[in-house]
């Protein structure tokens, strides 16, 4: 594996020819996604700046070019008609000013009127490498990129440690202003949210204080990604938890959670209904954002990147990794969230699955699940043996994912075994497979699993003991992949 230089990871990008060479390179892997959006060279991790504007979604991945290593970030941005099909629009955000030097970090976006403003943070360091983090802004451009202000809105509270991040704007109607979210650190190394407000977008923005969770005060040593919204009513609050180990996720210290109940902007209080749920319990699926201004107040839209932030995977030795998941549908439905795929997934069904036990590299399957006990291998070799198993036990309600008999094994010490709760009987399956990894639905989206995956050319069988029905159909391309800079 590649040892990177600081040097080499934080240096500038200064035009196309730079990483032409490269992206030629990688477009010969094949592990490269078909419905999926993922980095057109290098590195991709958080999705930013997801929202609806003018009848186009526009959606932003963190993305450092030079390879699969975390060094100076950029934000590369795709636009979709329909959240299905992506076109790759080129850099949305680079770092080129003082205040951003050493990376445009996340952050989220708006559609406010003609405008689609993005909230980011710059983060910036010193000759010593002393990180000062700013939140900044941009307004989309004629040319559908986005142009910055000269300066930053503000910048952090010495309060709390350097660790402030990833504003998350919401317009909140019965207070008539709009709030920025940034996840933060305090000195004691916990966790928390810090809320700052303001009547306008752009200006007059101020601190309103820190956002109090009950129950939450030393849950996990820093809060990313945090994101509220209303659905039907209900308010749901989704951070990613760093820093801290948590029941029968392994030894994984990234996590990625949800509470639901009750949000109170007058003394910027979340009281929640209850316990935390994880958000998804694959073993990579991270930093998820919701997208803004879709205008429907019973559901929200997520995207999360597929992958983990100190973890590693085999297409670094290709010098790229990373890929965001399937934009998901989330409703509130008895105290829990239910997350769906989109139904014009449908769209991409190419040819039917034939049943010879072999499995496209790119394929979609729905599978009925017996009464009791069952067992599913998928990417198995010839015999039946290896394989990505899923074995359901109906006495725990849970479903066992393992992915330790695969050829190409990755991230060992985190784990590679991980328990998919349910909470009724498991009768479905929806599972969605594109080259490097798989996302499953279980029982209309009552719970969920994301994993990376890299099948070797004698790993693309499967079995199902007896009683499991599965068909499918192959995936055709989504995203475009063309080379725009």
């Amino acid at each position: 594996m590649k040892e990177w230089t600081r040097e080499e990871r934080y240096r500038v990008l200064k035009g196309p020819e730079d990483i032409r060479d490269l992206y030629d390179r990688i477009q010969k892997s094949v592990y490269r996604q078909t419905y999926h959006v993922q980095p057109i060279t290098g590195l991709s991790s958080d999705p930013n700046g997801f929202a609806l504007h003018k009848g186009t979604w526009h959606l932003c991945y963190q993305w450092c070019p030079w390879g699969a290593v975390h060094g100076l970030k950029y934000w590369y941005h795709v636009t979709s008609p329909d959240l299905v099909h992506w076109q790759n629009a080129g850099i949305g955000l680079a770092p080129d000013r003082d205040y951003d030097n050493r990376g445009t970090h996340s952050g989220s976006a708006i559609s406010i009127g003609d405008d689609l403003v993005f909230y980011y943070t710059g983060n910036h360091r010193d000759e010593d490498w002393t990180r000062t983090p700013y939140t900044c802004a941009a307004l989309l451009g004629a040319d559908n990129r986005p142009v910055k202000l000269d300066q930053p809105l503000f910048g952090p509270r010495d309060d709390h440690s350097e660790h402030q991040r990833d504003p998350k704007v919401v317009w909140n109607e019965q207070k008539q202003r709009f709030y920025i979210f940034i996840g933060a650190q305090r000195l004691d190394k916990r966790g928390c949210v810090l809320v700052y407000e303001s009547e306008k977008p752009l200006e007059g923005w101020r601190f309103a204080g820190e956002l109090k969770v009950p129950g939450y005060e030393s849950f996990g040593g820093m809060w990313e990604c945090p994101y509220i919204v209303n659905i039907s009513g209900r308010d749901v609050l989704i951070f990613s938890p760093q820093y801290t180990l948590l029941p029968g996720r392994g030894e994984s210290t990234n996590h990625n959670v949800y509470l639901i109940g009750t949000m109170d902007y007058d003394t910027l209080t979340f009281t929640p209904d209850g316990p935390y749920r994880h958000l998804d319990y694959g073993f990579d699926f991270y930093a998820a954002q919701g997208a803004a201004s879709i205008g429907d107040p019973d559901k929200a839209i997520l995207i999360a990147w597929i992958g983990l932030p100190d973890n590693h995977y085999p297409t670094e030795e290709e010098d790229w990794e990373g890929s965001l998941s399937l934009p998901r549908e989330l409703r509130v439905k008895g105290g829990k969230l239910l997350q769906t795929p989109l139904a014009a997934l449908e769209s991409l069904r190419g040819a039917a699955l034939k049943p010879n036990g072999t499995l496209p590299a790119a394929c979609e399957l729905e599978i009925a699940c017996p009464d009791g006990d069952f067992e599913i291998a998928l990417f198995t070799r010839e015999d039946g043996s290896g394989g990505l198993r899923l074995s359901y036990d109906a006495a725990r309600k849970a479903c066992r994912v393992d992915r330790s008999g695969m050829d190409k094994r990755f991230n060992i010490p985190v784990g590679e075994v991980l328990d998919m709760p349910v909470e009724t009987p498991l009768k479905k399956l929806r599972v969605f497979v594109d080259r490097c990894s798989v996302e499953i639905f279980a029982n209309d989206g009552e719970s969920t699993f994301t994993t990376h995956l890299y099948p070797t050319d004698r790993e693309f069988h499967y079995t199902a003991t007896e009683g499991v029905s599965l068909r499918g159909w192959e995936m055709e391309r989504a995203v475009t992949d063309e080379f725009v800079v």
